[in-house]
């Protein structure tokens, strides 16, 4: 094999009370796809940072084409030729293409050279952009090819991508993967991070998995199972979520004729969504973020009132009522947003259980506060759902995100919802709390729960949903059988191919 174009010896980055990365190296070639593995606080993030200039390791060395690298700040690296596509797109909404990829350029050319030379490369690359399309109009899919073009204008050595896919549908994840194959024909060699592992085994060469810092393994994806590839990355059995075949109840929730304005300019309005979730039901609603996910909950949830009529539970109108006279009639809600919406960040734990629990587990009497049954109700969340914490007294903000987001998911489920809706659930949670906090929901719908659980992961809806419905655009296809559809199927109706029956799906396929 050739010399690497990226050498990693010894990295090593500590912060007060945690090794981030303990002595990690590795080497990543020339048209090489090289995954990075690990759960959320394994230190990929430390790495990458390391790798872009935003973080100084305290030891270690890095070398780029065999001379010494150790770029002070993203500037250097993108000028050594070290690109970066991050999860979270840094992109002003109310600019267009070029005047977003115009920002994050040294010397940026005239708008109009600098269109043109987008129109080229994105066509180059498979990519088409309009560059004087307004971004705060585009897809999400459309919003990373602006983040992609604008690392490719670079002509990089290295890209470095972060969960590429978790905002793209089937149909574009195909595109993407492409694209990424004719820059590793190149010569260009990707970093590839991600949580989904079937996604790996398929594109990437290498894959370096870490755990707790430490570099744990280095494999061959395609000769290794996801299964397989998932326990290095936690270091023990994982447990398969289960739940036995049974037969669903009555209507619980029935939504007919929901629409609601957009919350802001570039919210989604929600237009005449129908549906109806039986006792023992899991709905899964899958969709490419920001196509009126958060405001189906919001509109479910109570916190966004509904026009007369279009919400029920069991038959009885509930659509103007607000979210805590839901919870006490047994809807419950967990949105995606864990640190500030599902939760109050300053507040301990203890305390956001009482907000959320108050009604339903009796912990207010004659209009007094009962701090011992909330700290109880904490407690028993904190045991039952494995969440890592010192106490109930600590704060939320003190939790890593897949610890919050097993408390936030644990708070709701053991209220005894008669309707649970939750949105991402096992967002950036590792691969055992992901199984743990889906066996929970499964486990929910087999006492008689209906559930409804909004997901970008069409593996998570897969898995554990019985009927299946996308959103796009602020509306809802018709629900459908999960078992027989296929991914593509799902990726057409995420991409709004479909009438309201989903009749056109066969033809569209």
């Amino acid at each position: 094999m050739s010399d690497p174009l990226l050498r990693l010896s010894g990295l090593t980055k500590a912060y007060p009370g945690v090794i981030a990365n303990s002595d990690v190296s590795f080497d990543i070639h020339k048209g090489e796809v090289h995954a990075l593995l690990g759960e959320n606080g394994a230190g990929k993030s430390t790495l990458v940072k390391m790798i872009y200039g935003l973080v100084k390791p305290d030891s270690g060395t890095m070398t780029l084409n065999g001379a010494p690298f150790t770029p002070p700040a993203p500037r250097a690296a993108r000028l050594s030729g070290v690109a970066m596509v991050f999860q979270h797109f840094s992109l002003f909404e109310a600019l267009n293409v070029a005047e977003n990829i115009a920002l994050g350029m040294e010397d940026a050319p005239k708008q109009r050279d600098l269109a043109a030379k987008i129109k080229d490369v994105s066509h180059q690359y498979g990519l088409p952009l309009d560059p004087y399309m307004r971004v705060g109009d585009l897809s999400a899919g459309e919003r990373q090819r602006v983040e992609i073009i604008r690392c490719l204008l670079q002509n990089p050595k290295i890209l470095i991508m972060d969960e590429p896919t978790s905002v793209l549908t089937p149909q574009e994840v195909e595109i993407l993967f492409k694209t990424l194959r004719q820059l590793k024909a190149e010569g260009t060699a990707i970093l590839y991070i991600s949580h989904k592992l079937e996604e790996i085994r398929s594109l990437c060469d290498t894959a370096t998995i870490l755990r707790l810092g430490k570099k744990v393994a280095t494999c061959t994806p395609a000769e290794t199972s996801a299964k397989e590839l998932a326990e290095m990355m936690v270091g023990e059995t994982l447990h398969v979520p289960e739940r036995a075949a049974g037969e669903f109840g009555e209507v619980l929730l029935d939504v007919n004729g929901l629409s609601a304005p957009a919350p802001s300019e570039f919210g989604t309005a929600l237009k005449n969504v129908c549906f109806t979730v039986r006792a023992g039901e899991i709905l899964g609603i899958g969709g490419v973020a920001g196509n009126g996910q958060d405001e189906l909950l919001g509109a479910l949830s109570g916190e966004v009132r509904a026009p007369a009529g279009a919400v029920s539970l069991r038959g009885k109108d509930i659509s103007r009522l607000g979210p805590q006279e839901r919870r006490s009639l047994g809807v419950l809600a967990a949105p995606e947003e864990r640190l500030g919406h599902a939760a109050v960040p300053d507040m301990s734990l203890t305390e956001n259980a009482m907000l959320s629990g108050a009604i339903r587990k009796g912990l207010v009497s004659s209009g007094f506060l009962n701090w011992g049954k909330a700290k109880d109700f904490a407690d028993e969340v904190i045991k039952a759902f494995d969440v890592r914490t010192p106490s109930a007294s600590n704060a939320a903000r003190s939790l890593s995100g897949g610890n919050l987001q097993k408390f936030v998911i644990g708070r709701e489920v053991l209220q005894d919802p008669d309707v649970l809706v939750v949105n991402q659930p096992t967002w950036g949670v590792d691969a055992s709390a992901a199984a743990a906090i889906r066996q929970s929901l499964m486990d929910l719908a087999e006492k008689g729960a209906a559930l409804v659980v909004i997901s970008q992961d069409l593996d998570e809806l897969m898995e554990i949903s019985d009927h299946f419905a996308a959103l796009n655009e602020g509306r809802l296809s018709a629900t459908r059988p999960i078992q027989g559809l296929s991914v593509e199927e799902i990726g057409l109706m995420m991409g709004g191919v479909h009438d309201h029956s989903g009749a056109n799906l066969e033809g569209a396929a």
